[in-house]
């Protein structure tokens, strides 16, 4: 990677936004240029109607992420150090944007799919977790790591990871801090698909493409009511399905597909 290239490549194509960490001789470790561009591109993300999911992997096949840099991130988080530079200074204004970049709390929900080109480790394994759909490199890792260098992950995984795969996991996960491998991944329900470390990304796109195929505000509300439900009472969840399936219905789209269908023709979805 050139150091002039951003730690953050963003594009967009066919109703998909395409983001990837790119500080490849860094592991892609979170710099805060990169956190704030994350910053930046969730929002646009969240406010392009031509955006119907986001794919998100990182440069390189040694590391999706490594989590925070422990040389600049870290100590600025800590505040053990004061800023130097636009980007650090950016960063240091608001401390939370590491939590927005990773998606801790989203504002939006658009599906993320997330192709895992190697190992997620610490706040890369976080990211992973506010993902929705993951594709994992055969020779990738995952691991919580932070328990091991004296912190904990609060990027959203301690609360996550019991709602994603069985307790017992969830807590070997986040007590013993050790990275597990793509095949115990896919056996404890962590990721989706295992494939060979070149057919990754391919395989996310095409996740991604058949993903794009759907009407953008009934994507949007399958997963706002399935994220805002997740560990509700029944009645209180069923109330929030009732009200995204009562937004979807009055959408110009919901009535789009049900009239392409009969005129056997595909539909044209506008976000609307």
């Amino acid at each position: 990677m050139s150091e002039t290239e951003p730690h953050v490549l963003y594009d967009k194509r066919d109703g998909i936004a395409y983001v990837t960490l790119n500080r490849p001789d860094k592991r892609n470790a979170f710099s805060p240029e990169m956190l704030v561009r994350l910053c930046d591109i969730w929002r646009d993300v969240a406010d392009d109607r031509d955006i119907r999911v986001a794919l998100v992997t990182g440069a390189g096949d040694q590391a999706f992420s490594s989590g925070g840099d422990l040389g600049t991130t870290i100590p600025l988080m800590m505040r053990t150090r004061p800023p130097a530079g636009e980007w650090e200074e950016r960063f240091a204004s608001d401390r939370k944007q590491l939590y927005r970049a990773i998606l801790r709390g989203a504002a939006f929900f658009k599906p993320v799919v997330a192709a895992i080109n190697g190992h997620a480790l610490a706040g890369g394994a976080e990211f992973i977790l506010a993902t929705d759909i993951r594709v994992m490199s055969s020779e990738a890792t995952i691991g919580v790591t932070e328990v091991r260098r004296g912190l904990i992950a609060g990027g959203g995984s301690l609360v996550r990871l019991a709602r994603q795969v069985p307790w017992a996991m969830a807590m070997e996960l986040a007590l013993v801090g050790e990275p597990v491998s793509a095949q115990q991944a896919l056996a404890m329900g962590l990721v989706n698909r295992v494939v060979p470390a070149d057919q990754v990304v391919t395989v996310a796109e095409e996740l991604a493409r058949r993903i794009s195929l759907g009407a953008p505000l009934a994507l949007a509300k399958s997963k706002e009511a399935m994220v805002r439900s997740n560990g509700l009472p029944l009645d209180d969840a069923f109330a929030i399905e009732a009200q995204c399936t009562k937004d979807n219905a009055a959408s110009d789209d919901a009535k789009e597909g049900p009239r392409a269908f009969m005129q056997k023709r595909p539909p044209v979805f506008t976000g609307r």
